[in-house]
């Protein structure tokens, strides 16, 4: 028997990439899946990998519904329709966009916020009665690196931090239920990440200045998505039963646990403090070793209001 038989997973965002390996190895392991996404191309589609499973035995359903507010109610339900209950959630659906922070529209960030931060709440959301009424159950959410900072995708950033306060406040609040929820930030090459690479191409000095070895990719093969997969297959197995509400970084042949933000220094004044006493204070006892790493003078392109002003 599988890890997974008798259980029933939902993945979105699962036509290609990662979400694809997601479904596939879930389905390997005996999990019926709810393949969701809402579309490609005719052999890029929720279909085609429903297809793959079935051709290797296993169980599956298609869904197209996207995942807003209502179309999560259809998602689940599309689950409990074919299979009777749901057990895994796993939130792969993303979307994001490079630009200059000052050069977003607000339809730019209402698309990828709903996308990767209020289509994962409604996600998550929607499971929740199914799951407890049944006893529990698992919940990955798709984080990203790209949350430690990331010129020129500061929307997609914001939505995927974001994402780490849900899935903590989720695991603090569903655990009574027996619901685990939990987080990674992968890294994987994919036909998205390959379109990335060229719209990003003119922020790469910017990135490489700030991110430092953020910035840099392994050999494709190296962090190729089906890597990905086993550890967030793992997770929703029994033997991850007492994780929830952590965070890990997946990258290739490495996976890292990372820790809550915790204080580095702290500084105490009775009666609060004045700015006097900051001005004495502050730099050397909380602040001791810590410069702008982001100055201007360290930065590429510092023409680019100009640049972009002449066209």
């Amino acid at each position: 028997m599988g890890r997974l038989e008798g259980k029933v997973a939902i993945v979105t965002g699962a036509r290609r990439g990662i979400g694809a390996e997601h479904a596939l190895l879930l389905a390997s392991e005996g999990a019926s899946v709810v393949v969701n996404d809402i579309g490609g191309s005719d052999a890029d589609d929720a279909a085609s990998v429903v297809a793959q499973i079935e051709s290797h035995g296993g169980t599956a359903v298609a869904s197209t519904a996207s995942a807003t507010w209502d179309g999560a109610q259809e998602i689940v339900a599309s689950a409990l329709d074919a299979f009777g209950r749901v057990d895994v959630l796993v939130n792969n659906a993303t979307f994001g966009r490079n630009n200059d922070l000052w050069r977003y529209s607000e339809a730019d960030w209402d698309h990828t916020v709903d996308v990767n931060l209020k289509g994962y709440f409604a996600m998550v959301a929607a499971v929740v009665e199914p799951m407890a009424r049944q006893g529990g159950g698992s919940i990955v959410n798709t984080s990203s690196g790209s949350g430690f900072g990331h010129p020129s995708y500061a929307v997609y950033s914001a939505a995927k931090e974001g994402l780490i306060g849900l899935t903590r406040s989720a695991a603090m609040e569903l655990g009574r239920f027996g619901i685990r929820c939990n987080a990674i930030r992968p890294a994987a090459t994919s036909e998205q990440f390959h379109e990335y690479q060229v719209f990003a191409a003119p922020w790469k000095p910017l990135m490489d200045a700030t991110m430092g070895t953020g910035a840099a990719r392994s050999d494709p093969d190296e962090i190729a998505p089906r890597k990905v997969a086993p550890f967030v297959v793992w997770l929703c197995t029994d033997a991850a039963i007492d994780v929830n509400g952590c965070s890990f970084r997946v990258a290739g042949d490495r996976i890292s646990l990372l820790s809550l933000p915790t204080p580095t220094a702290t500084i105490e004044q009775a009666g609060g403090w004045t700015l006097d006493g900051l001005d004495s204070t502050a730099p050397t006892d909380l602040l001791k070793g810590v410069t702008n790493a982001y100055t201007l003078d360290a930065h590429p392109d510092l023409q680019v209001f100009g640049q972009t002003e002449q066209g």
